[in-house]
Protein backbone atom coordinates (compact mmCIF):
# COMPACT_ATOMS: atom_id res chain seq x y z
CA UNK A 1 0.00 0.00 0.00
CA UNK A 2 2.88 2.37 0.79
CA UNK A 3 4.40 1.64 -2.63
CA UNK A 4 1.13 2.70 -4.26
CA UNK A 5 1.08 5.81 -2.10
CA UNK A 6 4.51 6.88 -3.30
CA UNK A 7 3.57 6.10 -6.89
CA UNK A 8 0.60 8.43 -6.46
CA UNK A 9 2.91 11.11 -5.06
CA UNK A 10 5.10 10.73 -8.14
CA UNK A 11 2.01 11.11 -10.31
CA UNK A 12 1.13 14.34 -8.52
CA UNK A 13 4.65 15.68 -9.07
CA UNK A 14 4.49 14.75 -12.76
CA UNK A 15 1.14 16.53 -13.11
CA UNK A 16 2.55 19.68 -11.53
CA UNK A 17 5.47 19.66 -13.97
CA UNK A 18 3.02 19.14 -16.84
CA UNK A 19 1.06 22.17 -15.65
CA UNK A 20 4.22 24.29 -15.86
CA UNK A 21 4.82 23.03 -19.40
CA UNK A 22 1.28 23.90 -20.47
CA UNK A 23 1.41 27.31 -18.80
CA UNK A 24 4.72 28.03 -20.53
CA UNK A 25 3.31 27.07 -23.90
CA UNK A 26 0.22 29.19 -23.26
CA UNK A 27 2.11 32.37 -22.35
CA UNK A 28 4.47 31.91 -25.31
CA UNK A 29 1.65 31.52 -27.81
CA UNK A 30 -0.39 34.30 -26.18
CA UNK A 31 2.55 36.68 -26.55
CA UNK A 32 2.90 35.81 -30.23
CA UNK A 33 -0.83 36.26 -30.78
CA UNK A 34 -0.69 39.63 -29.04
CA UNK A 35 2.23 40.91 -31.10
CA UNK A 36 1.03 39.52 -34.44
CA UNK A 37 -2.70 40.11 -34.04
CA UNK A 38 -3.26 36.40 -34.73
CA UNK A 39 -6.86 35.61 -33.84
CA UNK A 40 -6.56 31.87 -34.54
CA UNK A 41 -3.56 31.53 -32.24
CA UNK A 42 -5.34 33.56 -29.57
CA UNK A 43 -8.39 31.29 -29.82
CA UNK A 44 -6.19 28.20 -29.48
CA UNK A 45 -4.68 29.55 -26.26
CA UNK A 46 -8.11 30.30 -24.85
CA UNK A 47 -9.40 26.84 -25.77
CA UNK A 48 -6.28 25.03 -24.45
CA UNK A 49 -6.75 26.54 -21.00
CA UNK A 50 -9.35 23.84 -20.38
CA UNK A 51 -6.54 21.28 -20.35
CA UNK A 52 -4.87 23.04 -17.43
CA UNK A 53 -8.17 23.19 -15.61
CA UNK A 54 -8.75 19.47 -16.16
CA UNK A 55 -5.30 18.50 -14.87
CA UNK A 56 -5.73 20.72 -11.83
CA UNK A 57 -9.06 18.99 -11.07
CA UNK A 58 -7.50 15.53 -11.52
CA UNK A 59 -4.59 16.45 -9.27
CA UNK A 60 -6.84 17.82 -6.53
CA UNK A 61 -9.10 14.77 -6.69
CA UNK A 62 -6.11 12.45 -6.37
CA UNK A 63 -4.77 14.50 -3.46
CA UNK A 64 -8.09 14.39 -1.63
CA UNK A 65 -8.32 10.66 -2.25
CA UNK A 66 -4.83 10.18 -0.80
CA UNK A 67 -5.74 12.20 2.27
CA UNK A 68 -8.82 10.04 2.81
CA UNK A 69 -7.23 6.64 2.11
CA UNK A 70 -3.71 7.04 3.46
CA UNK A 71 -4.19 9.67 6.17
CA UNK A 72 -0.60 10.88 5.67
CA UNK A 73 1.28 12.68 8.43
CA UNK A 74 4.41 14.84 8.73
CA UNK A 75 6.32 15.14 5.44
CA UNK A 76 3.85 13.06 3.42
CA UNK A 77 0.98 15.27 4.53
CA UNK A 78 2.99 18.37 3.66
CA UNK A 79 3.64 17.02 0.16
CA UNK A 80 -0.04 16.41 -0.58
CA UNK A 81 -1.36 19.68 0.83
CA UNK A 82 1.40 21.76 -0.76
CA UNK A 83 0.76 20.14 -4.14
CA UNK A 84 -2.85 21.32 -4.03
CA UNK A 85 -1.69 24.89 -3.40
CA UNK A 86 0.84 24.70 -6.22
CA UNK A 87 -1.75 23.37 -8.65
CA UNK A 88 -3.90 26.39 -7.85
CA UNK A 89 -1.03 28.77 -8.63
CA UNK A 90 -0.23 27.00 -11.89
CA UNK A 91 -3.84 26.97 -12.98
CA UNK A 92 -3.98 30.73 -12.35
CA UNK A 93 -0.90 31.15 -14.54
CA UNK A 94 -2.82 29.46 -17.33
CA UNK A 95 -5.72 31.83 -16.72
CA UNK A 96 -3.40 34.84 -16.99
CA UNK A 97 -2.04 33.57 -20.32
CA UNK A 98 -5.66 33.20 -21.45
CA UNK A 99 -6.31 36.84 -20.48
CA UNK A 100 -3.38 37.97 -22.63
CA UNK A 101 -4.83 35.97 -25.52
CA UNK A 102 -8.22 37.60 -25.00
CA UNK A 103 -6.66 41.04 -25.35
CA UNK A 104 -5.01 39.84 -28.57
CA UNK A 105 -8.36 38.54 -29.87
CA UNK A 106 -10.11 41.79 -28.99
CA UNK A 107 -7.84 43.85 -31.27
CA UNK A 108 -7.37 41.52 -34.24
CA UNK A 109 -6.60 41.85 -37.09
CA UNK A 110 -4.49 44.67 -35.63
CA UNK A 111 -1.91 44.18 -32.91
CA UNK A 112 -2.77 45.58 -29.47
CA UNK A 113 0.88 46.61 -29.08
CA UNK A 114 2.21 49.86 -30.61
CA UNK A 115 5.42 49.41 -32.64
CA UNK A 116 7.44 51.31 -30.02
CA UNK A 117 6.58 48.76 -27.33
CA UNK A 118 6.82 45.53 -29.29
CA UNK A 119 10.33 44.67 -28.09
CA UNK A 120 9.34 45.43 -24.51
CA UNK A 121 6.29 43.15 -24.56
CA UNK A 122 8.35 40.46 -26.28
CA UNK A 123 10.88 40.67 -23.45
CA UNK A 124 8.14 40.35 -20.82
CA UNK A 125 6.88 37.26 -22.63
CA UNK A 126 10.36 35.77 -22.75
CA UNK A 127 10.93 36.36 -19.04
CA UNK A 128 7.57 34.73 -18.30
CA UNK A 129 8.52 31.68 -20.40
CA UNK A 130 11.89 31.38 -18.66
CA UNK A 131 10.48 31.69 -15.16
CA UNK A 132 7.82 29.00 -15.65
CA UNK A 133 10.39 26.66 -17.23
CA UNK A 134 12.61 27.10 -14.17
CA UNK A 135 9.56 26.55 -11.99
CA UNK A 136 9.00 23.14 -13.58
CA UNK A 137 12.62 22.15 -12.96
CA UNK A 138 12.35 23.28 -9.33
CA UNK A 139 9.26 21.13 -8.78
CA UNK A 140 10.94 18.09 -10.33
CA UNK A 141 14.28 18.47 -8.52
CA UNK A 142 13.08 20.04 -5.23
CA UNK A 143 16.08 22.37 -5.58
CA UNK A 144 15.85 24.91 -2.75
CA UNK A 145 18.73 27.06 -4.04
CA UNK A 146 17.08 27.36 -7.46
CA UNK A 147 13.75 28.15 -5.81
CA UNK A 148 15.35 31.00 -3.86
CA UNK A 149 17.11 32.28 -6.98
CA UNK A 150 13.80 32.55 -8.84
CA UNK A 151 13.18 35.83 -7.02
CA UNK A 152 15.79 37.42 -9.32
CA UNK A 153 13.73 36.52 -12.39
CA UNK A 154 10.69 38.00 -10.71
CA UNK A 155 12.64 41.19 -9.99
CA UNK A 156 13.40 41.43 -13.71
CA UNK A 157 9.70 41.12 -14.54
CA UNK A 158 8.81 43.72 -11.91
CA UNK A 159 11.29 46.15 -13.46
CA UNK A 160 9.89 45.54 -16.95
CA UNK A 161 6.41 46.16 -15.59
CA UNK A 162 7.50 49.44 -14.00
CA UNK A 163 9.13 50.55 -17.25
CA UNK A 164 5.99 49.71 -19.22
CA UNK A 165 3.78 51.62 -16.81
CA UNK A 166 6.08 54.65 -17.00
CA UNK A 167 5.95 54.55 -20.80
CA UNK A 168 2.16 54.39 -20.76
CA UNK A 169 1.98 57.42 -18.46
CA UNK A 170 4.36 59.48 -20.61
CA UNK A 171 2.42 62.50 -21.82
CA UNK A 172 4.65 62.76 -24.90
CA UNK A 173 3.16 59.58 -26.36
CA UNK A 174 0.18 59.65 -28.73
CA UNK A 175 -1.12 56.11 -28.38
CA UNK A 176 -4.89 55.63 -28.44
CA UNK A 177 -6.65 55.19 -25.13
CA UNK A 178 -7.59 51.61 -26.07
CA UNK A 179 -3.91 50.66 -26.44
CA UNK A 180 -3.04 52.21 -23.08
CA UNK A 181 -5.86 50.28 -21.40
CA UNK A 182 -4.89 47.04 -23.15
CA UNK A 183 -1.24 47.29 -22.15
CA UNK A 184 -2.04 48.29 -18.58
CA UNK A 185 -3.92 45.01 -18.29
CA UNK A 186 -1.34 42.99 -20.20
CA UNK A 187 1.53 44.30 -18.10
CA UNK A 188 -0.24 43.29 -14.93
CA UNK A 189 -1.03 39.84 -16.34
CA UNK A 190 2.64 39.19 -17.06
CA UNK A 191 3.69 40.44 -13.64
CA UNK A 192 1.17 38.26 -11.84
CA UNK A 193 2.20 35.27 -13.98
CA UNK A 194 5.74 35.62 -12.62
CA UNK A 195 4.47 36.19 -9.07
CA UNK A 196 2.59 32.89 -9.15
CA UNK A 197 5.73 31.09 -10.30
CA UNK A 198 7.58 32.54 -7.30
CA UNK A 199 4.73 31.41 -5.07
CA UNK A 200 5.18 27.85 -6.37
CA UNK A 201 8.93 28.05 -5.75
CA UNK A 202 8.35 29.22 -2.18
CA UNK A 203 6.05 26.29 -1.61
CA UNK A 204 8.81 23.95 -2.78
CA UNK A 205 11.05 25.54 -0.15
CA UNK A 206 8.38 24.84 2.46
CA UNK A 207 8.01 21.30 1.17
CA UNK A 208 11.72 20.60 1.63
CA UNK A 209 12.51 22.61 4.76
CA UNK A 210 9.19 22.86 6.58
CA UNK A 211 9.69 26.63 6.87
CA UNK A 212 6.49 28.43 5.90
CA UNK A 213 6.47 31.85 4.23
CA UNK A 214 3.30 33.68 5.23
CA UNK A 215 3.95 36.20 2.46
CA UNK A 216 2.62 33.56 0.04
CA UNK A 217 -0.90 33.63 1.46
CA UNK A 218 -0.89 37.41 1.79
CA UNK A 219 0.06 37.81 -1.87
CA UNK A 220 -2.62 35.34 -2.91
CA UNK A 221 -5.27 37.42 -1.14
CA UNK A 222 -4.05 40.53 -2.95
CA UNK A 223 -3.97 38.62 -6.24
CA UNK A 224 -7.56 37.45 -5.89
CA UNK A 225 -8.72 41.04 -5.41
CA UNK A 226 -6.56 42.70 -8.06
CA UNK A 227 -7.07 40.16 -10.83
CA UNK A 228 -10.82 40.15 -10.21
CA UNK A 229 -10.77 43.91 -10.70
CA UNK A 230 -8.72 43.56 -13.89
CA UNK A 231 -11.05 40.92 -15.29
CA UNK A 232 -14.05 43.11 -14.52
CA UNK A 233 -12.42 46.06 -16.27
CA UNK A 234 -11.62 43.98 -19.33
CA UNK A 235 -15.13 42.54 -19.48
CA UNK A 236 -16.82 45.94 -19.36
CA UNK A 237 -14.77 47.56 -22.12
Amino acid sequence: MRDQFHEDLDTISDQLVELTRLAGSAISRATTALLDGDVHLAESVIEADRKLDDIRIELDELSIDLLARQQPVATDLRIVVTAMHMSSDLERMGDLARHVAKVARLRTPDSAVPPELRSHILQMGQVAEAIVAKCGSIIASKDVAAAIALDKDDDQMDELHRQLFAALLDEATSWPRSSILDLTLVGRYYERFADHAVSVARRVIYLVTGEYDQVVDHEEEEDAQEVAALEHGAATR
